[in-house]
């Protein structure tokens, strides 16, 4: 509210912790009047996180599952699946570890069966 002076902001905050209930007025007070902002800004709507190959993971799911050659996946497989999609688009640190150890034994298998 650059607009407005700090008195007036002030006077706002007061006309709005005066016309709250009781109960409202309690819980402000637990935090702490100088600390409640009542005129906060909106925040911004979730952004709909893709990938690096700029797919949602609804879409790369979708995909995988259908180019899978795992026979008759079950309910738990795909979930499995849509678990690991999210933690790497999320950059969570254990999914990335699971995903490089999937990778490194993929390839030790290839090497060692000589696929």
């Amino acid at each position: 509210m650059e607009h407005f002076s700090d008195e007036q902001i002030a006077a706002k905050k007061k006309a709005i912790f005066d016309t709250m209930g009781k109960r409202g007025q309690k819980q402000i007070m637990k935090i702490g009047y100088d600390k409640w902002d009542p005129i906060q800004t909106p925040k911004d709507p979730i952004d709909i996180r893709k990938d690096k190959t700029n797919r949602t993971t609804q879409t790369l799911i979708r995909e995988f599952l259908q180019q899978s050659t795992h026979e008759e996946y079950s309910n738990s497989f795909a979930q499995g699946a849509f678990e690991m999609c999210l933690g790497i688009i999320n950059d969570n640190e254990k999914t990335l570890g699971m995903f490089e150890f999937a990778k490194w034994y993929a390839d030790l298998i290839k090497k060692e069966m000589g696929d």
